[in-house]
């Protein structure tokens, strides 16, 4: 009985020494980084992991396109139309065109009159006569008139083409400025009655809701 006794400590012991000499190699010696790498690389492929990388991003939004007003004001002032073509309004390029083509008739149109009737003009004044088919038809008085009348026409001509062209240059600038202005409903503008100190009249009204 007390060699049954101490045959059992014994083993107890030894068994007690072994447990601690073996140390926990998963705690204390975890699994190499090329090992962990190569195990969630095969995952991956599996399409078992995934990661934060992996997960799709919402596509970003779009953003409207922006004009340079700067550069919509120097294309239109180079050529009639290029400012608007920029900031992608190409509904005003046949409009600006048939501008420049009244201005272009008007012109020409204007020059050529003014020529005629001053030349016209100049020969009448010549003390020994002229061929041109028009002094036989007005005296000296009627073509300075007609001549100073196409003068005055050819002025405004060159004058309106002038602010055609201003404008058109304008156009482009300001409508670069305003190509994403956003107008919101929560502004409104209306009239209304008012009573002002020297009798009733009318006001306007802008509210913000």
């Amino acid at each position: 009985m007390r060699f049954l006794l101490l045959v059992l400590l014994c083993c107890g012991f030894f068994q007690k020494g072994f447990c601690q000499a073996v140390p926990d190699t998963l705690v204390k010696n975890p699994l190499p980084d090329s090992v962990r790498d190569a195990v969630r690389q095969d995952a991956r492929a599996a399409g078992s992991l995934r990661t934060a990388a992996d997960t799709p991003k919402p596509a970003a939004r779009p953003l409207p396109f922006q004009p340079i007003p700067k550069k919509a004001a120097l294309y239109s002032a180079l050529l009639p139309g290029a400012g608007q073509a920029y900031n992608r309004q190409y509904w005003k390029i046949p409009v600006i065109y048939a501008g420049v083509a009244a201005a272009g008739y008007f012109l020409i149109d204007n020059t050529n009159q003014y020529r005629k009737y001053r030349s016209a003009y100049l020969s009448s004044l010549d003390p020994l006569g002229s061929d041109d088919p028009l002094t036989k038809r007005y005296n000296p008085q009627q073509l300075k008139i007609l001549q100073d009348a196409y003068r005055q026409n050819l002025d405004l001509t060159v004058l309106f083409t002038t602010l055609g062209f201003t404008l058109q240059v304008m156009d482009a600038l300001v409508f670069a400025h305003l190509k994403n202005f956003d107008v919101s409903r929560d502004l409104s503008l209306h009239l209304r009655p008012a009573v002002t100190p020297v009798g009733a009249g009318v006001a306007l009204v802008v509210n913000f809701r």
